[in-house]
């Protein structure tokens, strides 16, 4: 099919994000990469243990990169992993999940479901405290994070202590042309940005299922509570402040963080001081969580 060549076209453009990261690499305890055998794909993931880090076993917290399902890898979230890390005493995992169009909806989150399964059973080896999870992502990461949740709890199994949502995708439904899309060249062309969901979830019914467009799920109160990040002059801004309000209603706890005068992927792309902001804010709810228990 014609979008399997052009998703690995673009694919060899520079990632910007990688190439100027927000937050100064820092050195951690350890990093530790693996790859894990899963149904979808054998699966790269990178463990980061902040410095400090006594032998007890530790919270973790599961990260997806952005990228619009078909771009991006892990590393261009290693600096902010490092980061996360040393602020949260947590260990970081970064999962580099499957890409479409190869492995369309639901191959993902059937991949990270199986991740979190791993993590669970191994568990002592890896030094971590498999009652202690969190997960959260960027933009097409975000949906992932998202998605996983609501997968666990149509399994009627243990929710993560946290889901952060950053700049989510939530609405496959919903034309990119009917979305208030700031950027004025993607505006006068919104078919890149149906190309982008095309290859993700190619037919109508995919788009439609709740684990695609978690703004058409039955919200339960078991959810995990949420972190939502939400940038100002965002296409996706209503679907994340519908999302954020949905599981409100749920009776689901959530905080949401309006960032002004900032665009999609900001806290990957900039502006930088804002970007710093939203990454403090991260791990301080991730702190806050863990602590809390």
């Amino acid at each position: 099919m014609f979008t399997t060549p052009i998703a690995k076209l673009l694919r060899l453009f520079p990632n910007q994000a990688k190439k100027k990261p927000m937050i100064p690499l820092q050195q951690v305890k350890m990093k530790k990469e693996v790859i894990v055998e899963t149904s979808v794909q054998l699966t790269y993931i990178s463990f980061y243990y902040p410095l400090g880090a006594e032998k007890e076993k530790l919270p973790v917290y599961i990260n997806f990169h952005g990228g619009a399902f078909i771009m991006n890898e892990k590393e261009m979230d290693d600096p902010y992993c490092r980061f996360l890390a040393n602020q949260t005493g947590c260990v970081i995992l970064n999962v580099d999940y499957a890409k479409a169009p190869e492995y369309p909806f639901p191959k993902p989150i059937e991949q990270c479901y199986e991740i979190l399964k791993w993590i669970k059973r191994r568990a002592d080896d890896l030094n971590i405290n498999s009652e202690k999870v969190m997960v959260g992502g960027q933009s097409s990461g975000a949906n992932i994070a998202a998605a996983l949740c609501l997968y666990l709890e149509d399994k009627g199994e243990n929710q993560p202590l946290l889901q952060v949502l950053s700049c989510p995708m939530l609405d496959f439904v919903t034309s990119h042309a009917d979305k208030p899309e700031p950027d004025q060249w993607r505006s006068s062309h919104p078919q890149v940005a149906s190309f982008f969901n095309m290859c993700y979830v190619p037919e109508r019914e995919q788009a439609e299922h709740p684990l695609a467009s978690p703004v058409r799920a039955d919200i339960g109160n078991r959810l995990a509570s949420a972190l939502i990040i939400i940038a100002e002059y965002d296409a996706f801004r209503p679907e994340a402040e519908f999302y954020t309000e949905k599981l409100k209603a749920a009776g689901i706890m959530v905080q949401e963080k309006l960032f002004k005068d900032c665009f999609h992927a900001f806290t990957h792309l900039g502006p930088k001081a804002k970007a710093e902001e939203a990454w403090n804010l991260i791990a301080r709810k991730i702190k806050e969580t863990v602590e809390s228990l």
